[in-house]
């Protein structure tokens, strides 16, 4: 067996998502999974294995979703595979939030606020430094971060969104100063990203 792959996961993975992720990962020259995106997701963990040993080069970005369910989700359930394959090393998460109702939510090392901003603690759907139940961040495919030990966890508000501050037409900044953050906080040692 040779080097794990490393792979950045994206807890989201609607139409709007997709495009921001897809433009975020060519921003900081990262391949994207666009397979990987649906709401529900539509791949298994194992599916998202064998597409991630396809890609041409490294860090790859997976977007995972639940599309609301609460519990253990199509989303969850690949991400959790994806954290214990021994071939994939998972550089971090992109924790995403959103207006989910009764959810625990996990913890994040940092977020990335709708304009850019590096903030302590959460953010809610529209970006703002506000978490939804004291520290944690809320969302419908985050519960399982916090059982994983990720090397990282980065909230952000809705990917792609943000009252338009994300959206891809206008280069997806959010997004991809949040996986800069991921790549630089990782310890990641592949060949290099901008």
């Amino acid at each position: 067996m040779g080097k794990p792959i490393s792979v950045i996961v994206v807890t989201d993975g609607d139409k709007i998502a997709q495009k921001t992720v897809e433009t975020a990962a060519r921003n900081i020259g990262a391949r994207c999974i666009s397979a990987s995106a649906g709401n529900p997701t539509p791949l298994t963990g194992e599916q998202l294995v064998y597409l991630i040993k396809q890609a041409a080069h490294e860090p790859v970005v997976v977007m995972l979703d639940d599309k609301g369910k609460h519990g253990m989700g199509a989303g969850e359930t690949a991400l959790a595979y994806l954290a214990r394959h021994p071939d994939i090393r998972i550089l971090g998460a992109l924790a995403v939030a959103s207006n989910t109702e009764f959810t625990q939510g996990t913890h994040v090392d940092l977020s990335v606020d709708c304009h850019g901003n590096l903030v302590d603690g959460p953010v809610n759907k529209l970006g703002q430094a506000i978490g939804c139940n004291g520290e944690a961040l809320c969302g419908d495919t985050v519960e399982v971060l916090d059982e994983l030990n990720l090397p990282v966890i980065i909230g952000i508000g809705d990917v792609g969104k943000m009252n338009y501050a994300d959206h891809y037409a206008y280069g997806a900044p959010v997004t991809t100063k949040a996986l800069q953050e991921i790549i630089k906080r990782s310890g990641y040692d592949g060949p290099r990203c901008h």
